[in-house]
């Protein structure tokens, strides 16, 4: 039964049954306690360690972060994500901003990832908050780039509204970039994004561009979940149909037995000739490869 294995036995095991492509150390052990340390002192959180990313250690030692705003407990129940689930979510730590870029500054980070769980029992979604955090960083930090990677501020009473709104106070702080992630192909959005809607998240990404085209715009999708690379395609075409200039490609893996399955591991060679698709259909900036995720090389 799931709950007589413990967490280590499942890492364990499914390490263990990875392709040799995706068996990769996480990085020099130094670099990933450091950041660790000063996380873990102030109460707050990464991405980076909550999803156990394998690319931290580089992404550490390259002076990029991504920060997990507004708690370690997300509205949503996605079928992919292991951040924790649960309502009422915690609430709000208002020396979070200042938290964040203390721990930037201490981090001597050039370019930074500002990310959130879902928080839908907010008004605007948790858009101000953003905005309070990236006016904390830059206080501190003026010379740091800022990308956010934002939640799709979709529900609730009047959502359309209420989006382009939550969107527009965040691209009035004009990030560096603007990365908001479809995750999968528009077949599989019930079964991984649990509250998530294909069009609604193109819409983030069109609502980003109309109201400030300078502004880069960036999505990225898990591959492994049991899509087609025709699916795949018509996915990149609409990104671009709603300009969208960068583009992450990496590979699912599942994080315990309570998550979705593996439909298949892709291989590099399958990664590599997805980005030349990409690239020919006009993306400026594609990280495809297995162990890509949505912040891999985010500053270069």
């Amino acid at each position: 039964m799931v709950n007589n294995v413990s967490a280590d036995q499942v890492s364990k095991s499914s390490f263990i049954n990875l392709p040799p492509w995706l068996r990769s150390s996480i990085g020099k052990a130094s670099e990933i306690s450091q950041v660790q340390k000063i996380i873990k002192q102030r109460g707050i959180h990464t991405i980076c360690e909550e999803g156990r990313c394998p690319n931290r250690g580089e992404c550490y030692s390259q002076g990029t972060a991504t920060f997990l705003l507004m708690g370690p407990v997300c509205t949503r129940n996605c079928g992919f994500c292991q951040v924790d689930k649960g309502i009422p979510p915690v609430e709000l730590d208002q020396d979070e901003p200042y938290k964040v870029a203390e721990s930037v500054s201490l981090l001597k980070l050039k370019y930074v990832v500002l990310t959130s769980v879902a928080r839908d029992d907010l008004t605007d979604g948790g858009a101000s908050w953003f905005v309070k955090t990236m006016e904390a960083i830059r206080q501190i930090n003026p010379d740091t780039l800022i990308e956010v990677l934002t939640p799709d501020f979709g529900t609730g009473k009047d959502a359309h509204r209420q989006q382009k709104q939550s969107i527009k106070t965040i691209v009035d702080a004009n990030p560096a970039c603007y990365n908001h992630n479809l995750e999968t192909v528009a077949r599989l959005q019930n079964s991984v994004r649990r509250g998530g809607k294909y069009d609604r998240s193109l819409r983030v990404l069109a609502t980003v561009k109309e109201l400030n085209s300078l502004i880069p715009t960036k999505s990225g999708l898990m591959l492994g979940l049991g899509e087609t690379k025709g699916e795949i395609i018509e996915t990149l075409k609409d990104l671009r149909q709603v300009g969208c200039d960068r583009l992450t490609l990496g590979q699912y893996m599942r994080p315990s037995l309570a998550h979705l399955n593996v439909e298949k591991y892709w291989t590099p060679t399958e990664f590599d000739e997805l980005k030349d698709i990409a690239d020919s259909l006009g993306f400026s900036h594609v990280r495809s490869g297995p162990l890509v995720r949505s912040s891999y090389h985010a500053g270069s």
